[in-house]
């Protein structure tokens, strides 16, 4: 399995190659992932791009605290945000709709 940064590497480089696949959803993902492997990772989507960074550069919409390997299994399609969130594994802060939206966008762009 990838490591976190090599997770989010990948993501950035296919929302960077393919940003349509989000086009008309304007927003900044933060992931507070915790334990062994953690970090704060953004993906952003804008009008004119979209990519994921490693920091809390921009200002979050929704943020995301959950477990780095939990994350993983949520990137794998092993674990759904809607399960994690339910379980008490995935905690969200700011706008409810856009987490909602969110496993859509990791599922476009994820590597199965």
């Amino acid at each position: 399995m990838s490591t976190t940064k090599e997770t989010f590497d990948q993501l950035n480089t296919a929302l960077q190659a393919d940003p349509r696949k989000v086009s008309g959803l304007v927003a900044v993902y933060q992931f507070n992932l915790e334990g062994e492997d953690g970090g704060t990772y953004q993906i952003i989507l804008k009008p004119d791009s979209a990519y994921a960074q490693e920091g809390a550069v921009e200002t979050a919409n929704c943020t995301l605290t959950i477990a780095a390997e939990d994350f993983k299994e949520m990137i794998a399609g092993t674990l759904s945000g809607t399960t994690a969130f339910m379980s008490g594994k995935l905690k969200i802060d700011g706008d409810l709709s856009l987490a909602l939206r969110l496993e859509t966008v990791l599922h476009a762009y994820s590597q199965r």
